[in-house]
């Protein structure tokens, strides 16, 4: 889908995390503007971004977003990713309020705990051909 510097908004997800994948349709759903694009942290183009921003390439525990030239890690992701949302998602974006340590305290147990609570897949999610132009990889 092309080079990093000339995609919009995208999402970097855990490829094989259940979790991830089911966050990732539901965000679909909810973004009837395409504002998102979708990456695997695992694919090339994810360890591309990753690497441009001096990002450890080797940790896929935290959700990120990459808007306008901007990284946004774990809850502060989530809370930019909802305020794009259609619906009332973009209320949640009022819980930027709470300190980023305590949101991300939160993130943390259940990203440390999500292959165990919502299973893994052996391989990255494979998008529906009709997805397929939602995501970079």
């Amino acid at each position: 889908m092309g080079s990093p510097d000339k995609i919009g908004a995208v999402i970097l997800f855990d490829g094989v995390c259940n979790l991830c994948n089911t966050s990732v349709q539901f965000i679909i759903k909810r973004d009837k503007a395409s504002y998102f694009s979708f990456a695997a942290l695992q694919s090339p183009y994810g360890q591309g971004l990753l690497s441009k921003f001096h990002l450890p390439t080797g940790e896929f525990n935290s959700i990120l977003l990459v808007d306008h030239g901007r990284v946004f890690q774990r809850s502060r992701a989530a809370l930019e990713i909802a305020k794009k949302l259609d619906g009332l998602w973009p209320l949640f974006y009022a819980f930027i309020i709470v300190p980023g340590f305590i949101r991300d305290w939160l993130y943390n147990i259940i990203s440390s705990n999500r292959y165990r609570m919502f299973g893994r897949q052996d391989q990255c999610m494979i998008p529906s051909p009709e997805l397929k132009s939602r995501f970079v990889d």
